[in-house]
């Protein structure tokens, strides 16, 4: 049985995007990234390997999760990384004094329906303070019924599907995992959808 706190864990989506993040490596030094639902890290320690300004985050409600992205970085010997509760839905002081970002990172956030809006909700709040943000995300295919396009469409946001083998994680033992289940990941990145007239 799975800790109820996800984010104690390694997932097959994480290891997707740190591949990405790799893939596009020479473009990430000097970006201010931030990662939502951070867990482990793994793909904010990648961006911060590879010359991001990266910030970690986590629920401020799961201190435990917290812990794991400091001890993730101070494994990896980054100890300067900062690590911040933030809690999706909720405009807390934290996100308010966020300095500017240019990618919001995420890796099966869209674990549970019920979060959906609220991830969105924080996504969208950070795109408008950055226009040219974008918010790359992977996240597992856990059922056909689950889908965020109506919450794009009502949040004026939208997305652009990633092939997995534009970037060489098409491979199956690229996210192989100890952990249950099935594991169909997808790609993909969100951004502002532009109004009219602009």
């Amino acid at each position: 049985v799975l800790d109820s706190q996800y984010g104690m864990y390694v997932w097959p989506c994480a290891v997707v995007l740190a591949q990405y993040l790799w893939a596009h490596r020479r473009s990430l030094p000097g970006k201010r990234v931030l990662e939502i639902g951070a867990g482990v890290s793994l793909p904010g320690v990648v961006a911060a390997k590879c010359g991001a300004q990266v910030i970690l985050s986590d629920s401020e409600e799961l201190p435990q999760c917290l812990q794991r992205c400091r001890s993730s970085c101070l494994m990896n010997r980054l100890p300067h990384v900062p690590v911040l509760g933030l809690t999706w839905g909720r405009l807390s002081p934290e996100l308010l004094s966020l300095a500017p970002i240019d990618i919001i990172l995420g890796s099966d956030v869209f674990f549970d329906p019920k979060d959906f809006e609220d991830i969105l909700t924080t996504v969208y709040f950070l795109l408008e303070k950055n226009p040219q943000a974008q918010f790359w995300t992977t996240y597992q295919v856990r059922s056909a019924d689950w889908s965020i396009e109506a919450l794009l469409y009502k949040w004026n946001l939208k997305s652009i599907h990633i092939p997995l083998h534009s970037f060489g994680a098409d491979k199956e033992h690229l996210a192989s995992s100890s952990l249950p289940g099935r594991h169909t990941i997808e790609m993909m990145i969100i951004s502002l959808a532009q109004s009219e007239g602009t």
